[in-house]
């Protein structure tokens, strides 16, 4: 059984790796153990995320779900399904959910979106139940949430699924980097055949993997996410148990260097904005005085960031991610440098570093009657009510 299994997944591995290149050979044995997770998720704890996020379009995270789709159990894409059918189709034998566009649901402006949200947060650990009002006599209702989820977006997604996520961190193909075009005539069928045999041997042993309890290299959270991984590592044998460790390492210690570069860089938005404010809130502010200005702080990091300091390709390529560049600008002299422009950061101060000292109105405290921004829109007759259930965490900082 053992050799059989091994043998499945190395296939299932090369066939993925046909259509879609990956980060890393630890994320193609990652995405390879967490599609086979995926056909014993009735007897799992815990239903890890996969998060497959890119700086741009084009990095071949759809490509990703387009393969995922025809491997995992029960496949249901719901990058355009109502939040009311998703929570009506999760049982004992829940679907694998794919969602595609995964970062407007969790954008500013998700709306209706937003117990879809709440699902993908609480769906995470066995036992979480979303309760609703729901049916022609308004009964509260428990409505399971326990199911796997692929997510794909540009992005980093909020840290609620981000902690409990396998990350694939996408990048565009390289002019040598070649792969098989994906084509339903040829690629549906040969894919098929493969879900169809991972069912056949992992359905069966659903009793053995409730029971096991695999030795992790990680702890917490981390490792509750990648168990299930293992688990499916150690069903199988052969090389599959010490590969699916070192890439849980490997993921997991990657995704805390990222995490400081997040800290680093939300820093680093709150120091220009006390530049700024020491400037008097300038229109623009040459690169060369922002950097300096930043450099001469003795309480942050930038005078020892890299091997002689903060200098202005660092700084532009931490702010890159946020949208932010410096471009040539008029001064009131006259003359023209590269510079920032203040109203580059409005949007990214106000996501990931807001102003404490601007309270938003309480709740008990009546505001004008007109229109309020980006509030979700009442829920229709018979549908789910709107409302989170892991809560209200905007999106988290791109990497």
């Amino acid at each position: 059984m053992a050799g059989e299994g091994s043998v499945l997944l190395d296939e299932l591995r090369a066939a993925i790796g046909r259509y879609v290149v990956l980060p890393s050979e630890e994320a193609l044995a990652a995405v390879t153990l967490w599609v086979a997770a995926s056909h014993v998720q009735p007897a799992l704890q815990h239903a890890p995320r996969l998060a497959v996020v890119g700086p741009t379009k084009g990095c071949g995270k759809s490509r990703v779900l387009d393969v995922l789709h025809e491997t995992v159990h029960r496949p249901m894409m719901t990058v355009n399904t109502s939040p009311a059918v998703v929570f009506r189709v999760i049982g004992k034998n829940p679907p694998t959910l794919l969602v595609d566009e995964a970062d407007t649901i969790f954008g500013p402006k998700a709306g209706e979106k937003e117990d879809l949200r709440g699902l993908l947060n609480a769906g995470h650990q066995r036992n979480r139940p979303a309760w609703r009002i729901s049916g022609p006599e308004h009964k509260p209702t428990a409505f399971p949430t326990f199911a796997m989820a692929a997510l794909a977006g540009i992005g980093d997604l909020p840290d609620t699924i981000m902690d409990r996520a396998v990350v694939l961190r996408m990048q565009k193909r390289k002019p040598g980097e070649r792969i098989t075009p994906f084509r339903s005539r040829y690629s549906v069928p040969e894919l098929n055949a493969l879900r169809d045999r991972l069912a056949a041997w992992l359905v069966p042993l659903r009793g053995v993997a409730a029971g096991l309890v695999p030795k992790m290299p990680v702890e917490d959270r981390a490792a509750d996410t990648w168990e299930p991984l293992i688990i499916v590592a150690d069903l199988a044998g052969g090389h599959w148990p010490a590969q699916a460790r070192a890439a849980c390492l490997a993921m997991t210690r990657n995704e805390v260097v990222q995490d400081e570069q997040t800290t680093l860089k939300t820093r680093l938005l709150r120091d220009i904005r006390r530049v700024f404010e020491q400037e008097g809130d300038r229109e623009a502010l040459r690169s060369q005085d922002l950097l300096a200005a930043l450099v001469q702080d003795a309480d942050a990091p930038w005078a020892e960031y890299g091997t002689k300091g903060l200098n202005a390709y660092h700084l532009a390529n931490l702010l890159r991610d946020f949208g932010i560049s410096p471009a040539n600008h008029r001064f009131e002299n006259g003359r023209q440098a590269k510079a920032y422009a203040r109203n580059q950061f409005l949007d990214a101060w106000a996501r990931y570093c807001p102003d404490p000292t601007q309270p938003s109105t309480p709740e008990h405290v009546s505001a004008p009657a007109r229109p309020a921004k980006g509030k979700p829109p009442a829920p229709s007759s018979g549908a789910l009510p709107v409302g989170p259930l892991g809560g209200t965490a905007g999106p988290k900082p791109a990497r």
